[in-house]
């Protein structure tokens, strides 16, 4: 049973929130922006639901199991409407990390639709020629960003696996939208505005997201994309093959290659040569609960189970969401997390990772322990620790930026399977070239730019065919080796945080789905504690001051969508910091 104080205090806090927009580590990046924020809305159905960042793309999607597709043919609707209708977070041109269960087989499994560095990238791929790494997004901006996509794969190899819908058909719902247009909602447009020169600069978005005299698009322009909807049909006929090879693939290499500025070095056998990788599943038991997600590349996993494993070892539930000694341990426990993240994962078919060293209950004790103080860690305490190696391997810190962009949806079918994916071309707009429609995704730049730490390899350099680390923290967590909740969100490396916290409400403080989404949020990565601007968060920061924190107030954009599974049906729920809805029958 819920607590009903914790439900009073988070509708409380939730109220209380105002605009939100992305923090980032980098002041000089301009975010991905929401346009206003409400309470976030309790969403129940007995058969089916689907839970996504737009409306139009949850209408597609439960429009598919509606008409008697399954959780995986209306994931591929889903991710289509996306890219058109939020080009800026995801799409044709990047890539996704999904974690999926199985009613029929009773298992879990994910699938790993990242990008992967062209083979002609080499460490040096973002270091000036004076081997200094190049500024941030003097990187982003044209082709040298560019990663080999992976999403187009992902849909059509898991959907031949796993889907009972025609193929052809569940490309409609985006193809009729492209061809006659949709209306343009506040969040794109005013992401439009913001992003000024970057977008402008090379003729495919310029042309796309603006008028012939240069304004922006205004809210409720209808926006036609004729050339998506070409390459959905190309799609829907001929496959992922129809992307990979042929003249789609040809136009891409070209943008890339061609990039005024900035070129990039993707070519056509990096695209033929793609595959998606089914990985093992990273679990960790949190409560007696199990909680399953992406293991490297994805460091989303092994970094939520560290947090929530190094604050099982405390009484969070007791002391509660206001308590600023709540988030000295959990905003340490995340300094923790990060600092292993940063020397140990990447991508593991060319990094050696201590995955099992790094969520061991033992391990995570020790550092636990390190949390047993009054006051917040020096910053000389917070470093990787030793955790127990398959193997003996020296890693080095690197250097590496994640943007606050991506998508995140969760869908529950009839038949009781589930998927939740987290999709992204990195930055908002990505590399901010467009062709056949899509923009393509600047997913490179997640690698360290150094390459050496001293003497010590960093592990997530840019290696040719590696993917790059990421943050996505695709979630589903077990009860009794059923699935009980599906999450995830955007946000960069934020999401970790985000997803966390989400747990942390649901898990220790009886909060239900349409608060755990919405909760103001505090998030400590590096040694700033980030607190969420105009909410009843503010209310911590001088506590955590005295605890010895610098405090950053701002704006936090994420994008949870959760979608819990009772005895008596679905609940779920959309971040109100965004556009998205979740929808059921």
């Amino acid at each position: 049973m819920r607590a009903t104080f914790f439900m009073s205090l988070a509708l409380s806090l939730l109220l209380s929130a105002g605009v939100i927009e992305a923090q980032q580590a980098s002041d000089t990046i301009a975010p991905e922006r929401a346009t206003g924020m409400t309470a976030a809305k309790r969403v129940e159905a007995k058969n089916f639901m689907v839970a996504a960042a737009n409306p139009l793309a949850a209408e597609a999607g439960r429009d598919v199991i509606a008409k008697g597709g399954n959780a995986i043919d209306a994931m591929v609707a889903v991710q289509t409407v996306l890219g058109l209708v939020e080009p800026q977070s995801s799409g044709l041109g990047g890539g996704s990390f999904l974690v999926y269960y199985d009613a029929a087989a009773n298992k879990l499994t994910t699938f790993d639709g990242r990008e992967t560095a062209p083979m002609e990238a080499t460490p040096k791929l973002f270091l000036d020629a004076q081997g200094q790494p190049l500024k941030f997004m003097d990187a982003v901006v044209g082709g040298r960003s560019v990663g080999t996509p992976g999403t187009v794969r992902l849909l059509h190899e898991v959907h031949k696996r796993y889907g009972k819908t025609e193929w052809t058909s569940l490309f409609e719902a985006a193809e009729t939208l492209a061809t006659n247009g949709f209306e343009v909602s506040p969040r794109l447009a005013s992401l439009v505005a913001a992003e000024g020169d970057r977008l402008k600069k090379y003729e495919g978005p310029r042309g796309y997201f603006y008028d012939a005299s240069g304004a922006p698009l205004k809210v409720g322009a209808i926006l036609k994309n004729p050339a998506y909807a070409e390459t959905l049909k190309a799609i829907a006929t001929g496959g992922a093959d129809a992307f990979y090879n042929g003249p789609i693939a040809e136009a891409i290499v070209k943008t890339v290659r061609e990039a005024a500025g900035n070129p990039g070095v993707l070519s056509l056998a990096d695209l033929a040569n793609y595959r998606i990788k089914e990985r093992e599943l990273v679990c960790f038991n949190y409560r007696a609960l199990d909680v399953c997600g992406m293991g490297p590349p994805s460091s989303g996993a092994v970094a939520v189970g560290q947090i929530l494993g190094t604050i099982e070892n405390f009484d969070i539930k007791g002391l509660g969401p206001q308590s600023a000694e709540s988030w000295r341990i959990i905003g340490d426990a995340q300094r923790l997390a990060f600092a292993d993240r940063e020397r140990y994962l990447a991508d593991q078919d060319f990094v050696p990772s201590p995955i099992k060293g790094l969520i061991k209950k033992d391990y995570l004790g020790t550092r636990a322990a390190l949390l047993d103080g009054e006051k917040a860690l020096a910053a000389d305490a917070v470093k990787a620790g030793e955790p127990e190696w398959d193997h003996a391997l020296l890693f080095g810190n690197g250097e590496a930026i994640e943007l606050p962009s991506t998508s995140h949806f969760v869908i529950v079918d009839r038949q009781g399977n589930v998927v939740s994916m987290t999709t992204t071309i990195e930055s908002g707009f990505g590399s901010r070239l467009m062709t056949n429609g899509f923009l393509l995704n600047n997913e490179l730049t997640d690698f360290s730019f150094k390459t050496h730490d001293g003497s010590l390899p960093v592990a997530n350099r840019v290696e040719p065919g590696k993917r790059p680390r990421s943050s996505m923290s695709p979630t589903i967590v077990m009860k009794d080796g059923k699935p009980l909740l599906a999450i995830g969100s955007p946000g960069g490396s934020q999401i970790i945080g985000y997803v966390a916290q989400a747990l942390i409400a649901y898990i220790d403080w009886g909060m239900p789905v349409e608060q755990i989404v919405a909760q103001p949020h505090l998030i400590n990565r590096f040694g700033t504690y980030d607190i969420e601007a105009g909410t009843d968060a503010e209310k911590l920061a001088e506590p955590l001051r005295a605890l010895g924190y610098e405090v950053k107030v701002g704006e936090m954009n994420s994008g949870l969508h959760a979608i819990e599974i009772t005895a008596n049906g679905l609940v779920g729920s959309a971040d109100p910091r965004r556009e998205g809805v979740a929808l059921g029958e």
